[in-house]
């Protein structure tokens, strides 16, 4: 077993803490192993002003880590697992999910708002989001925003937006809970496959035998379901295809949210399974909504 652990992180606090969150994990449950941090900004990072669809999609944030997964200067990568490509790269396998934080979308009013005008300006550059928004929120327009946590809320204060939304878990896990406005349900916002999962990924073929210790084996299950209902579906960055599922015990029950791109519109559906049986139970719910909505 190696005695140092070298962790890449992108360089915002937020992946910081979920760094920091899986190093103390590794430790705690082996004591004898030192843990690194390396940070490193990604090409995702850098391009602001345009939407991930304009630029190449999710895989930005994750290529320059897996550069660095196979050149060797680090030994795992930690992501939030809703920011990873659904296709996953066989050399640098996803070998563990960490415990789910929670999975819901929030909105964060502009300051000195105790509720949403009417004709808000929403900023966000997900059409999941949009799509979602529209039903609860029919006058509001949305405007294009992007960057880090404190990036968006200092937009929030200076651009004119009136609201932005944001995953629950990244606000959580920097202790920021204080500045959510409002909570939406995961039946009022389906949320983004994966959300609230964070997902340690390994170079193919080697030993980490303390692995298991950290992999959660409800967010497991729930990644394989909400991922491959996504896969199957044809969903990527750009597509509002949502899925969300819920573990008690060993039933799982996954929502999915089905847009058609041709009559653009949008169907919900559930399907429940045994946990053994999860990425089947994706499978199964996206190619039946697919054949009852096409």
């Amino acid at each position: 077993m190696q005695s140092v652990i070298k962790i890449g992180s992108r360089e915002s606090r937020l992946a910081v803490k979920q760094a920091e969150i899986i190093r103390d994990q590794i430790i705690g449950s082996n004591p004898e192993i030192s843990v690194e941090i390396i940070t490193m900004k990604t090409t995702g990072d850098k391009i602001l002003d345009k939407s991930l669809a304009k630029i190449g999609g999710k895989g930005l944030f994750v290529k320059e880590l897996d550069r660095a997964l196979m050149d060797g200067r680090i030994d795992i990568a930690v992501h939030s697992l809703k920011d990873m490509p659904m296709e996953e790269n066989p050399e640098f396998p996803i070998l563990a999910y960490g415990r789910r934080e929670d999975p819901r979308d929030v909105i964060l009013y502009r300051p000195g708002l105790e509720a949403l005008p009417e004709q808000a300006v929403i900023g966000t550059s997900s059409r999941r989001r949009m799509l979602q928004m529209q039903r609860l929120y029919p006058d509001c327009t949305f405007r294009g925003i992007r960057g880090n946590v404190q990036t968006r809320m200092k937009k929030l204060e200076t651009e004119g937006y009136d609201g932005t939304l944001l995953a629950a878990a990244g606000l959580k896990r920097l202790g920021m809970e204080q500045v959510i406005s409002r909570y939406l349900s995961v039946d009022e916002m389906i949320p983004a496959a994966g959300q609230g999962i964070l997902a340690i990924q390994g170079r193919k073929g080697e030993n980490y035998g303390w692995i298991d210790r950290i992999d959660d084996r409800e967010s497991r299950a729930a990644a394989l379901a909400e991922r491959q209902f996504i896969r199957v579906t044809g969903g990527d960055c750009t597509s509002p295809c949502a899925a969300h599922a819920q573990v008690r015990g060993n039933e799982l029950k996954l929502t999915g949210l089905y847009y058609n791109e041709d009559t653009e519109e949008y169907a919900v559906d559930v399907i429940v399974s045994d946990v053994s049986e999860s990425r089947q139970a994706g499978e199964s719910l996206a190619e039946r909504m697919i054949k009852k909505y096409e």
